[in-house]
């Protein structure tokens, strides 16, 4: 398969006018639902932005700060060093990077060259790197000299199809002071780079003019990023984003916070921009708005307290866990909170006593959203300004439609409250799966991406998740859905983090099983959760063990994963079985 699919009618189908709305009744008066996204390149929407702001702050670093027209610069030399590697339409070039100047650099970089960016968790071992190298046909990877990414990557060079690697040297993207620090002191956390044919510094990449070759870009066939999605819950593959679903999604969410200060904004920048929600509502939204990114390379909540006192950020986006460390941190109260002005929850579901909690402490609206690698991510949020029910991830974004469709017969679409399968259209949603068109066709239907999760709509089109498909537990013959059982853990004061996950059970065919992360100091018992669980769950809901661990297990984004615990408990339950 090309990087540029067909568009069949299995592929883009359009939502027919006749079709149930109900959210239009329901709408922000301030937002319409029905406008369009002119189609254009991605890199695009970074120089307009540059146009435009040439001269606001960009990028905010470790203190490093750059204006618009600076970033705009260094893309375009990017841009220039990358096509004189070969990178054009159809070469694949890998960022495996934390958040950086650099990211943005390459990225925006290989867009305007006329590549493709497939993103790379820095944390990946061996094993991940080499599958995602292979899958993707990634020739060039860019990367940090850090010890803590650099030999993995380096050993691709000899174990995959990987050509080149280009290297950006650490103290070269600090202050000047941090930087020389940086050398004297952390100078065993560097690698040696070697110097051949294979390897090519970040810096030299840039000694260039800028002036770039003409390159043609169909936004809507050409694909700008591979996305690798389902790492949580089986073998990752890459979802094919165009330049005009990245872009449209973009300005679908811009759309949705009418009251951003064009050029005015700043946007904490510490989810990772290898995470789709991220790279959307992090990095594109923010540079599309003119905003600053205050970038930090990982999550610390101190760090991140400090950071927002002194920066004041006013756009947060985060993930559930995120939100609770920083309002666990015992020295939470120290920090002025109060210039956050937006907050959206993503990644996750977010608990809604969580909610409440940052809310009061912040004085800021937290709305969930909702959305999914295939679909670039975000297809659906509560209002800013508006009624935010509770359990709800809102209202479908401009352009989106959203059904709620049959569980056993994917072709029936169902009434208000009637539980079914969401499924997606809009101009957001990928173009398919990588190298696997069989699994294209069975998720994407005559334009609807069927996302297997189980939801309802109500009568006010607001959309309510229940649970993932591949995640529920059937009790006796009954579904039971672990999201549910997590809400109300989560109620308990005690509870920092919760997973359930459905067991086998000769009598019951499946039991739910809960993995519960207790505040430090928390005495809670089994048996004490359980009695608080009775009155706010069914008998057949009640978890029938919970096991209390120091820490779960998250992804990279700090999405709570379940892979893990799944693995380890089906280990146990057979070893047991055996013996």
């Amino acid at each position: 398969m090309s990087d540029t699919l067909a568009h069949t009618g299995r592929l883009t189908g359009v939502p027919s006018p006749s079709e149930q709305r109900p959210w239009l009744a329901h709408y922000p008066e301030n937002i319409a639902w029905d406008q369009s996204f002119a189609p254009m390149p991605m890199h695009q929407l970074f120089e307009d932005a540059a146009t435009r702001y040439a001269d606001r702050p960009c990028l905010d670093f470790m203190g490093l700060r750059y204006s618009y027209a600076e970033v705009l610069a260094l893309v375009n030399r990017a841009a220039r060093g990358f096509q004189d590697m070969g990178v054009g339409p159809g070469i694949r070039v890998g960022l495996c990077l934390p958040n950086s100047p650099t990211y943005v650099i390459s990225y925006f970089g290989v867009l305007k060259a006329g590549g493709t960016v497939v993103n790379y968790n820095p944390l990946y071992v061996e094993r991940e790197l080499e599958h995602q190298i292979e899958d993707s046909l990634t020739d060039i990877m860019v990367t940090l000299d850090l010890k803590q990414i650099y030999p993995r990557v380096a050993l691709m060079l000899e174990r995959t199809r990987l050509k080149r690697v280009v290297v950006c040297r650490m103290p070269t993207i600090l202050p000047k002071v941090k930087g020389v620090l940086f050398r004297v002191l952390k100078r065993s956390e560097v690698s040696a780079i070697p110097q051949d044919a294979k390897h090519i510094d970040f810096d030299t990449l840039l000694i260039n003019d800028g002036t770039l070759r003409p390159v043609t870009i169909d936004p809507m066939r050409d694909v700008a990023v591979l996305q690798y999605t389902g790492g949580t819950t089986g073998v990752p593959k890459g979802a094919m984003l165009t330049h005009h679903n990245l872009l449209a999604n973009a300005r679908q969410v811009m759309a949705w916070f009418p009251g951003m200060a064009l050029g005015q904004e700043r946007v904490l920048a510490v989810l990772p921009f290898f995470h789709v929600f991220a790279m959307t509502v992090v990095l594109n939204l923010g540079l599309a708005s003119g905003a600053e990114l205050i970038m930090l390379p990982r999550f610390e909540a101190e760090q991140v307290l400090k950071t927002i006192a002194k920066r004041k950020p006013t756009l947060v986006p985060g993930v559930p866990t995120m939100y609770k460390a920083l309002l666990s941190h015992p020295q939470v109260g120290r920090y002025p909170l109060n210039s956050i002005r937006y907050c959206i929850s993503g990644g996750a579901p977010l608990p809604m006593e969580l909610k409440r909690q940052w809310e009061q402490a912040t004085g800021c609206v937290l709305v969930e959203g909702y959305g999914l690698s295939e679909a670039s991510p975000v297809c659906a949020a509560n209002p800013l300004v508006g009624v935010n029910k509770e359990g709800s991830i809102g209202l479908p974004l401009p352009g989106i439609t959203i059904q709620i469709r049959g569980l056993d017969d994917p072709s029936q679409l169902l009434g208000v409250g009637e539980k079914g399968q969401v499924a997606i259209a809009g101009p957001n949603v990928m173009a398919g799966y990588w190298g696997r068109e069989e699994e294209s066709a069975r998720t994407i239907v005559d334009g609807f991406l069927f996302t297997g999760d189980v939801g309802t709509m109500d009568e006010d089109g607001y959309v309510f998740l229940l649970d993932r498909l591949k995640d529920l537990i059937i009790c006796s013959g009954y579904n039971v859905y672990p999201r549910m059982i997590e809400e109300a853990i989560y109620q308990h004061p005690d509870v920092v983090a919760a997973c359930v996950i459905g067991l086998p059970d000769e009598y019951r065919g499946q039991t739910p099983k809960a993995f519960v992360q207790l505040t430090p100091g928390a005495t809670l018992t089994a048996e004490g959760l359980k009695d608080f669980l009775r009155d706010k769950i069914s008998r057949i809901e009640m978890p029938s063990a919970i096991e209390f661990r120091a820490e779960l297990p998250k992804t990279a984004v700090g999405k709570l994963s379940k892979k893990e615990l799944i693995a380890e408990a089906l280990a146990v339950a057979a070893q047991k079985a055996a013996g």
